[in-house]
């Protein structure tokens, strides 16, 4: 059965206390989950041997979250994961206007989105259940959202995260986790090797400014098939304009199925499986990190160190209808619900 625990995690400069929760397996493997940004801090599981070694990116301490250059190391997503072109959007014949904080973009929420905030926590279900109110108008979003992301952990070494959401005036709504996998192990070096396989035929081209054309392109013929597994990094420098503009892989794919994605890490033996009830699989391959930030381990991030599996709605549906919609109205209920499985091959 698994255990929970809670611990300080430092201060924010206003004295606000930060925690951090831990869920722990009966063989040790566990999940810390931050209240700053319903992060997930690190997540401890077993390798072929049954050595135990930290698989995601983050950082020891609060001031390295708390720095601007923290690339949502683990973070909840929210109030819309991924981008909106031009940071607006049109809701009920209402233009609104969001925080543009990547050029012209929206991107995870604006400038402060639910990954800068300070979330309440209590144990709920066996897991933890994170929550906060955002306000209406903020980040130019409107209503006012109640939202609820519950993290379990068991002794199969399945990470569930349940999102919840509910709102009492028409908005948008894609909640997401940032989460950035290695599975040797958090700084032992680049993901190119890593085997992923993705259950999805199409996926979305996008412009220069990584905004979904509205094409919905098929992957076959392109470094974008993933459906029988390949090498991260066997593609990523294939003359395709595609991968040119992320500077690698930072696309959405159109699920096929609920069971989104494998991972597997020949040197380590161990094994990422992603299932989701998202309609879409953001796949992004580290293309940004850069060696300023060092992590739990102490060693720099670079380039193609993590990848990461967002699993969510579509970028910028707010301004294409064609894309599965993102509007919430009150008296419905936004939920979502994605599990992690780590297991092990020989």
């Amino acid at each position: 059965m698994t255990s929970i625990d809670s611990t300080p995690f430092g201060a924010l400069p206003d004295g606000t206390g930060i925690e951090k929760w831990t869920l722990t397996a009966a063989d040790g493997a566990a999940v810390s989950i931050l209240t700053w940004g319903a992060t997930i801090q690190s997540v401890l599981v077993p390798d072929r041997d049954g050595v135990l070694g930290n698989v995601t990116l983050g950082f020891a301490d609060l001031a390295g979250y708390l720095d601007p250059a923290n690339p949502y190391f683990g973070s909840t997503i929210g109030r819309y994961g991924n981008r909106i072109a031009g940071g607006t959007f049109t809701l009920d014949g209402e233009t609104f206007k969001i925080t543009a904080n990547e050029g012209e973009t929206a991107l995870h929420g604006g400038a402060r989105g639910f990954d800068k905030r300070v979330w309440s926590a209590a144990e709920h279900d066996g897991g933890v259940r994170m929550s906060y109110t955002s306000p209406d108008g903020e980040e130019g979003f409107p209503g006012a959202v109640e939202t609820t992301v519950t993290f379990t952990f068991d002794d199969q070494h399945r990470l569930r995260i349940d999102y919840r959401a509910t709102t009492d005036r028409a908005t948008v709504v894609n909640l997401t986790n940032h989460a950035y996998w290695n599975l040797s192990g958090e700084g032992t070096g680049t993901i190119n090797d890593h085997l992923l396989r993705i259950n999805a035929a199409h996926y979305l081209p996008v412009d220069a400014t990584l905004i979904p054309t509205g094409t919905v392109a098929p992957v076959a013929g392109t470094p974008f098939d993933f459906r029988d597994p390949q090498p991260i990094g066997a593609r990523l420098r294939d003359p395709d304009p595609q991968l040119a503009f992320g500077l690698g892989y930072d696309h959405n794919y159109v699920l096929s199925g609920p069971d989104a994605a494998v991972a597997d890490d020949l040197r380590s033996g161990r094994r990422l499986t992603v299932e989701t009830t998202e309609p879409g699989l953001q796949f992004y391959s580290g293309n940004f990190l850069d060696g300023r930030l060092r992590g739990v381990s102490g060693r720099q991030y670079r380039q193609g160190d993590a990848f990461a599996l967002e699993t969510q709605h579509f970028p910028d549906s707010p301004n294409q209808p064609a894309f599965p919609s993102t509007v919430l109205r009150p008296g419905d209920v936004y939920t979502s619900t994605t599990t992690h499985t780590f297991s092990t091959f020989a």
